[in-house]
C-alpha cells in the first residue's frame, strides 16, 4: 500500500477505535504505511452479551508493533467507547504525545446475534455501535480544525429494509437500529460541520473477513439448518446478500475507502454514505436520485 512522495496521509494524526484487530488494525497499519501517526484505542475485554471473544490487550500491543514497524509514531490505549469521560482522557493523552488530531475513524463495533441472547444484547449493541461512535466523535471534536475528516463505520444492514428479528434476537434489532441511526447522524453532523471545512462520512461494509464475521455464532445464524456449522458451511451462503459473486469483502477493501476519506483527495466529499457491499444495496433498493 506504500506509495512514493511521503504517502497519501503524510503528517496526519489518525484516531482509530477498535484498533486491536480486524478492520481497525488493518486501517491503523494501512494509514501508517501512508504516512499517518496513529492513536489506537480498543476495549480489549469481552462484553457479556457478545457470543464471541473480543480483542485482547496482546492484540492491541501487536497493532502498535505493526504500526511502529512502518516508521510512524503510535499511541495505543485501552478505553471503552461507551465511556465518554475515559475517551476524553485517552484522546487528550494521545494528542499531547502526537501533537495534533486530523482524522477520526470510529470503527469499534460488535454484533450479538441469536434468539437465545438476553435483551442486553440490544442495549450493549446500541451502546457500542451508536453511542460509542457519538462519544468518540464528540470527545475528538475540540481538536479538529479545517481539513479534518470524521469517518464512521456503518453497515450494509443499515441500508437494507427492516425485517423480522424473532430468529436473530434482540442484538440483531439493536445492530440495525444503531447503524441506521448512525447513517442519519453522519448526514446531520456533516451539514453542521461543512462551513468549518470538517468532513463527516460513513463507510458501509457488507460481510468483512474478520473475527466479527468468522465465528461460531455467525455461522449458526447463516446455517440454522445445521447443529454445528463450520466456516465452510457458512461461507457457502454468505454471498446471498451480494449480486457480485463473493461471500465477503476483505479488510483491505474497507481500508482503501477509509484512506480515501482520510486523505485530502476527498477534501470536498462530505455527508457520503459510501457502500463497500459487493452490490448488496442494489438488490433491495430502488434508484434514489
Amino acid at each position: 500500500m506504500t506509495s512514493p512522495g511521503g504517502g497519501r496521509v503524510a503528517g496526519k494524526v489518525v484516531l482509530i477505535t477498535g484498533a486491536a484487530r480486524g478492520q481497525g488494525r488493518h486501517q491503523a497499519v494501512g494509514l501508517a504505511e501512508q504516512g499517518a501517526d496513529i492513536l489506537a484505542l480498543d476495549l480489549c475485554a469481552d462484553i457479556d452479551s457478545v457470543p464471541y471473544p473480543l480483542a485482547t490487550p496482546d492484540e492491541l500491543d501487536e497493532t502498535a508493533k505493526l504500526v511502529a514497524a512502518t516508521g510512524r509514531r503510535v499511541v495505543a490505549l485501552r478505553v471503552d467507547v461507551r465511556e465518554r469521560a475515559d475517551l476524553r482522557r485517552a484522546i487528550a493523552e494521545g494528542v499531547a504525545e502526537l501533537g495534533r488530531l486530523d482524522v477520526v475513524v470510529a470503527q469499534a463495533g460488535i454484533t450479538a446475534l441469536g434468539a437465545e441472547l438476553p435483551r442486553t444484547a440490544w442495549t450493549d449493541t446500541v451502546d457500542v455501535n451508536l453511542v460509542g461512535v457519538v462519544n468518540t466523535v464528540h470527545a475528538a471534536l475540540p481538536y479538529l480544525g479545517v481539513g479534518a475528516s470524521v469517518i464512521a463505520t456503518g453497515s450494509l444492514v443499515a441500508l437494507r429494509p427492516r425485517r423480522a428479528y424473532d430468529e436473530a434476537g434482540p442484538g440483531s434489532a439493536g445492530y440495525k437500529y444503531a447503524k441506521l441511526a448512525l447513517a442519519h447522524y453522519v448526514h446531520e453532523l456533516a451539514t453542521v460541520l461543512a462551513p468549518e471545512c470538517i468532513r463527516v462520512n460513513a463507510v458501509h461494509p457488507t460481510n468483512v473477513d474478520t473475527p466479527m464475521l468468522q465465528n461460531d455464532s455467525i455461522y449458526r445464524q447463516f446455517r440454522r439448518d445445521l447443529e454445528q456449522p463450520t466456516r465452510a458451511d457458512a461461507e457457502g451462503v454468505f454471498g446471498v446478500l451480494h449480486p457480485m459473486p463473493t461471500p465477503f469483502v476483505d479488510a483491505a477493501d474497507i481500508t482503501h475507502a477509509v484512506l480515501y476519506l482520510a486523505s485530502d483527495e476527498s477534501r470536498y466529499v462530505t455527508g457520503m454514505q459510501l457502500r463497500v457491499d459487493a452490490g448488496g444495496y442494489l438488490t433491495v433498493n430502488e434508484f434514489r436520485p
